[in-house]
């Protein structure tokens, strides 16, 4: 296992994805999931320690995943590394994601399925993004647009780069 996580921290990506800890939401180990098939660099829990790691499938073992107790020592912990907090939400504001690029050294902020981000990590988001919806919803299931703009990133910044 150890030679796993050396082998995929020499490869990972300068994208991180941090979640305001959901209360009894199995999204988060998806989320989880999702970040080590995309290579983040780290997962970050907001808030509650305790996630249920059912869906992560095992794949928190590869996954650097931190814990911050408060959205304060989150944005601390991101300015401190130079990173630029994109907020991830279907608010009044937010620019859609296939309307502006994503910086390649930031974390990707979600926040619980339903109400969305706190007003305190809106408010502290350098951009809030959103993507475009077409149907009666209202939003998307939290892991999936997680996935979708996981995937936007990794276009960007790697697909978008790769030699012929």
């Amino acid at each position: 296992m150890e030679a796993i996580v050396a082998d995929l921290d020499s490869k990972r990506h300068a994208f991180h994805v941090a979640i305001e800890n959901w209360q009894h939401d199995l999204n988060i180990g998806s989320i989880v999931r999702t970040a080590n098939a995309f290579l983040a660099n780290t997962v970050h829990i907001v808030g509650r320690r305790r996630w249920n790691k059912r869906g992560a499938m095992v794949t928190d073992r590869y996954q650097h995943v931190l814990h911050h107790a408060t959205v304060e020592e989150f944005l601390a912990w991101a300015h401190a590394n130079e990173l630029v907090v994109v907020g991830v939400d279907n608010v009044q504001n937010s620019v859609s994601i296939d309307a502006t690029g994503l910086p390649e050294r930031c974390v990707l902020l979600f926040g619980q399925e339903g109400p969305g981000l706190s007003p305190e990590a809106l408010g502290a988001s350098d951009l809030v993004v959103e993507i475009e919806q077409f149907g009666s919803t209202r939003s998307l299931n939290a892991s999936a647009a997680a996935a979708i703009v996981m995937h936007a990133w990794v276009r960007e910044h790697v697909v978008g780069k790769r030699a012929p």
